[in-house]
């Protein structure tokens, strides 16, 4: 009996499993590219089926999963430079205040509120209930009431956000009916091109159709009569009551000669009584180290400054002095050449690696390499204690001028032009705008320092630069390592570049430690260059090269700032008024001087950092000088963000220029500090 209820087990056991096996438990529908690649898979299984009794390698499977999570990366960085892109214009072209890390949200509340929508934090959006203008009381001469709107009609309404340029205008205006140009709009010929980019038309002919405006965004229902004069008064030019920007005018390297004598105390005086005259706030001297202790190490000569200083003081005007650690070519002194102490190049003969060196092996005499910071290669001295003793000298020699307050701020030169850079960009190498410019770390102090990041990193091979890189004035589609989807972007590209730019940072943070010491209690600040060209670009190779790692898809500023905050440093970035070489080559460049100053400012501000400008444009040029002033001070900020002050750097002295030059600097002038009703004064 028991024999036969274990049989009876038995089968039931059996069953149950034959069960449990023909009926499988449901599986998950594969989903997005699950489901593409199973429906690939099941269209193509008869050519990649194997056949029977044929073995499958183990690691095939692995390999293609791989490959599919590098193509979905490659998809993925593609999609973040084309948001990267679409906010950059909506930010520059559109004027819509994102914030630097914005998504889809962020542009969908923007855009929302543009057309006129209520957007809550909460996300709630709904459009309120426009108020119609109460009618305006009519002119004795006329009988009927005028429609309120066209009363409006002559005031400009500033709106950059919409597309009507002057050409449309022109054309529209010219094509209309003769009972229709009346009542569509007014132009001042006076008005410049940027002023008339974007107009509302506050009143349509129920006559002609061909002008009616589709989009309800621009029409005159979504515009009330308070909006509208508010519009008007804020014109172009129009800077009374703005927040008052400070204005030092940098005097010329030549004034100083090679022996540290003052050249001609009497034209300094007449170029500071112009200066004075013009109501400027104080005046920027450099202090050059090829000049001071250019002969011997240790050898400060300090005379010819002292007796420009004592002139500044006798005009009561504010004094900045910019320490500059690197040579003057031509352009800024014009035929005087300012080179690193003799006694540098002399060390430089015998050991050229003290020098910055590109992937050909060329010396760049401009300025020491950040590779000798720590290395005691400058007789017995390292290049930080070199930078530290001329600052400490500076110090003790103008000791009076701190006490009295009469030395405001202290410009630390950090690289390439006084410039926190490397000299990736060197004219009298053959660099030519807009080329990328070429990597500055060949030198064997620099070759040291990559070679012991690479072993830290754990891969040694990585201890090279670049060799696809191009040169100086390649194009980045030329380059291996700059193109789209490039090696700038591999793991070994990504390691290099935070060498690179790390090594500009600690250059940085071991200057400025020991500025802070020398110069307690005194503004310091740091110039940041503009780097624009390329910058609608993936790679954004110029900034690369110069030791900013600010491709689309990283953000290089950002631990810049970081430091500077650290040290509490005023930040001075160059503003560019426009772009050289020919229109075609701007566009040949991919360059966005806007954005890059967009990003930059918004960056330091963001940080709570002091903000200044540099500019050396023409003050007759109506365009660039509204271009500086609203860069300068932002009319639509919610923050009220505007520069702390505004450095001008003249081609020659002031006095050499003539009145008409007087006239437009000082309406330049007045304008920064807010006093000036109208820029057109200035042309």
């Amino acid at each position: 009996m028991s024999l036969k209820q274990d049989l009876e087990r038995h089968q039931q056991h059996s069953d149950h499993s034959s069960d449990h096996h023909s009926h499988p438990p449901p599986q998950r529908r594969p989903r997005g590219f699950a489901a593409a690649a199973a429906a690939a898979v099941g269209a193509v299984g008869s050519a990649t089926t194997p056949p029977a009794g044929t073995s499958v390698l183990p690691g095939t499977g692995r390999k293609e999963r791989e490959k599919e999570k590098e193509r979905t990366k490659l998809r993925e960085r593609h999609r973040r430079a084309i948001t990267s892109r679409m906010l950059s214009g909506l930010r520059q072209h559109g004027n819509f205040p994102l914030p630097a890390r914005a998504d889809m949200n962020d542009v969908l509340a923007a855009l929302a509120r543009e057309a006129g929508w209520t957007v809550d934090p909460d996300g709630t959006t709904y459009r309120p209930s426009p108020t119609p203008p109460p009618p305006l009381p009519p002119p004795p001469a006329v009988a009927a009431p005028p429609n309120p709107l066209s009363q409006l009609a002559p005031f400009l309404v500033r709106s950059i956000e919409s597309s009507l340029s002057v050409t449309s205008l022109k054309n529209r205006t010219s094509q209309a009916p003769s009972d229709s140009q009346a009542s569509f709009l007014r132009i001042d010929d006076g008005l410049s091109p940027s002023s008339l980019d974007s107009v509302v038309v506050t009143e349509r002919d129920i006559k002609n159709d061909k002008f009616t405006n589709s989009s309800p965004i621009n029409s005159s229902e979504c515009v009330d009569a308070d909006q509208l004069m508010q519009g008007a008064l804020e014109q172009d030019g129009d800077f009374v009551g703005t927040p008052y920007v400070p204005v030092y005018i940098t005097l010329a390297a030549s004034i100083i000669n090679s022996y540290c004598q003052l050249v001609d105390p009497e034209a300094v005086r007449h170029e500071l009584e112009q200066l004075k005259g013009l109501h400027i706030d104080g005046v920027v001297v450099d202090c050059w180290w090829g000049i001071v202790e250019g002969w011997s190490p240790h050898k400060y000569q300090w005379s010819g400054y002292r007796d420009l200083f004592n002139i500044i003081r006798e005009f009561k005007l504010k004094l900045q002095v910019v320490l500059a650690f690197h040579e003057n070519g031509g352009k800024e002194s014009g035929d005087m050449v300012i080179s690193l102490p003799k006694w540098i190049l002399e060390i430089g003969q015998d050991n050229q690696d003290i020098f910055f060196t590109d992937h050909e092996g060329r010396r760049n005499t401009e300025c020491l390499s950040w590779g000798i910071d720590k290395e005691r290669v400058l007789k017995g001295r390292t290049g930080i204690e070199v930078y530290f003793d001329f600052m400490r000298s500076f110090r003790m020699e103008f000791d009076d001028l701190f006490e009295e307050g009469m030395i405001s701020a202290i410009e630390i030169g950090l690289g390439a032009s006084g410039e926190l850079k490397y000299p990736s960009h060197s004219e009298k190498i053959g660099w030519r705008y807009p080329g990328i410019g070429e990597f500055q770390c060949y030198d064997k102090y620099m070759q040291q320092n990559l070679r012991r990041a690479a072993r830290v990193r754990g891969h040694s091979f990585w201890a090279r630069g670049p060799n696809n890189a191009g040169h100086y004035n390649s194009r980045p589609h030329e380059t291996g390592f700059f193109c789209d989807r490039g090696d700038y972007d591999s793991y070994y590209g990504r390691f290099f570049l935070h060498w690179y730019s790390q090594v500009l940072i600690n250059h940085a943070d071991q200057v400025l430690s020991l500025a802070s010491l020398a110069f307690e209690g005194t503004q310091l600040a740091v110039k940041i260059p503009a780097i624009y060209w390329w910058y609608r670009t993936s790679s954004h190779a110029a900034e690369l090269t110069a030791g900013y790692y600010n491709p689309t898809n990283q953000d290089g500023y950002s631990p810049v700032f970081d430091l500077l905050k650290k040290h509490f440093v005023t930040i001075k970035f160059v503003l560019v008024s426009q772009t050289p070489g020919s229109l075609n080559e701007t566009d040949e460049a991919w360059s966005d001087p806007e954005g890059q100053s967009w990003q930059v400012l918004n960056s330091a501000w963001d940080r709570r950092l002091i903000v200044a400008g540099q500019g050396n444009f023409q003050c007759h040029d109506r365009d660039a000088c509204i271009r500086v002033l609203e860069t300068a001070k932002p009319r639509n900020d919610p923050d009220r963000h505007h520069l702390s002050f505004f450095t001008y750097q003249t081609v020659s002295p002031v006095f050499m220029q003539g009145d008409l030059f007087l006239s437009d600097l000082d309406s330049f002038i007045k304008s920064m500090h807010g006093d000036i009703l109208s820029v057109d004064d200035a042309v």
